[in-house]
């Protein structure tokens, strides 16, 4: 294996092992930045010495003692922090640290309650929504500051700067590394909930930039969204979002041709569906469903994704039945992007003037004035009612009001299509 093979491997070990290593780490320092830095120290150390020595068998072990050695060190050099050192000497002290432990067996109970915690910890409500994202894809999802930079168009000094704004905030507010009791859990894990969604919308349709979609955004979060089923195996919603993102991540490979241009639901080649990603989503719905108690939002959508994951052709779609979902959803997440959906639906169960009603109501919404949907929407219901002049304008505001170069193409294409006549409903 070539040196650069090797530190390949090498990289992809510690960034399966980063998550772990952390939230192991804050346990034992009370600090997810001071954490954050310590398996740093241990993977730099890493990357100095496997490439000769060999990745451990048990590589998380290594980086965990490692660190730890660091945590000690870096306790005995500051005097405020003996409080810290004994406590975390305490915690070693029936582990001898000159050999590598057996991870699995001394880890074996607490690796769950950590990961648990640092995944509520780094989606505490006293951080922003964008603050949540970017510490989640950096401590849980083992991006680096320039990736998340690049995958939301920001600067990497933009997002340097609110990574340690929120570490810094979770410090000051004295938020406790440690999973939330049982009054405050469903709060928080609706935050977790939307912070895994978030990250992977931003994949699956980019905001801005120059690709309609970013693929690894999408795995991240679906990562996450299995890492959490995992840590809470009793949580319906836990399983209705992994099942969603599971079975929405199955069409990535047809939603673009060849030359990278969007192709939409009704036109991909269901072929390249990912049958195996389905299959994942399938079962997750199924423990979903299985757990009982109300659907919840992330569950329906993932009943939807499903309805579209049984038709083998876009024409064996059951529409009446999503059109029902969207109304169930819209009652548990009243918003004017679900009823645009619905409205979508509508159109293919019962018809493009059934819709364009729905979607005129709809334009009146103050959250949808600059959404760019919302006139691709009108645009290919007026197609469809051979009002060709109309359809080309709304076509036209799309492109305007999109900030992704590849849907803005999509939009003026679709303009110049419009102008050719309707199509059949």
């Amino acid at each position: 294996m070539t040196d650069a093979r090797t530190r390949a491997a090498i990289e992809t070990v510690i960034r399966l092992e980063s998550a772990r290593l952390i939230a192991g780490l804050a346990r034992y320092a009370g600090d997810i930045g001071l954490a954050e830095d310590l398996a740093q120290d241990a993977v730099v150390a890493a990357l100095e010495q496997w490439p000769a020595e060999g990745v451990p068998r048990n590589p998380g072990a290594w980086l965990m003692t490692v660190a730890k050695r660091r945590a000690i060190d870096e306790f005995r050099r500051s005097a405020e922090r003996d409080r810290k050192y004994a406590q975390v000497a305490r915690a070693l002290q029936a582990e001898d640290t000159s050999v590598t432990p057996d991870f699995d067996r001394v880890f074996a109970d607490e690796i769950d309650d950590d990961m648990m915690r640092l995944i509520f910890t780094a989606c505490h409500p006293v951080l922003t929504v964008q603050a949540r994202v970017a510490l989640t894809l950096r401590l849980l999802g083992g991006l680096t500051t320039a990736e998340i930079a690049r995958a939301y168009l920001l600067p990497e000094s933009a997002i340097a700067q609110r990574i340690v704004r929120a570490k810094r905030t979770l410090a000051t507010a004295g938020v406790p590394f440690e999973t939330p009791d049982a009054a405050e859990r469903p709060a928080r894990l609706a935050s977790v909930l939307e912070v895994i969604y978030l990250i992977f919308n931003e994949g699956y349709s980019a905001t801005a930039g120059d690709d309609w979609m970013r693929p690894d955004l999408c795995a991240e979060a679906v990562r996450l969204g299995r890492v959490l089923a995992q840590l809470m195996p009793a949580e319906p919603e836990v399983h209705g979002l992994a099942a969603l993102l599971e079975i929405q991540a199955s069409r990535i490979p047809a939603r673009t041709d060849a030359d990278g241009k969007p192709v939409l639901l009704l036109d991909q080649d269901r072929a390249r569906w990912d049958r195996l990603l389905i299959s994942r989503g399938f079962a997750a719905l199924e423990k979903a469903q299985t757990l009982g108690g109300e659907r919840g939002p992330y569950t329906l959508q993932a009943f939807i994704a499903a309805c579209h994951a049984q038709a083998v052709r876009a024409e064996d779609t059951d529409w009446p039945r999503i059109v029902a979902l969207y109304g169930e959803l819209a009652t548990v997440l009243p918003s004017p992007v679900v009823e645009l959906n619905r409205a979508v639906a509508v159109s293919l169960a019962y018809g493009p003037q059934v819709a364009l009603d729905l979607v005129d109501q709809l334009a009146a919404e103050p959250a949808l004035r600059d959404y760019h949907l919302v006139p691709s929407v009108r645009g290919d219901l007026l197609t469809k009612l051979g009002r060709t002049t109309e359809a080309r304008a709304e076509f036209e505001r799309a492109a305007a009001l999109t900030r992704n170069e590849r849907e803005r193409e999509l939009s003026a294409e679709r303009a110049r299509a419009s102008a050719s006549g309707p199509v059949p409903p």
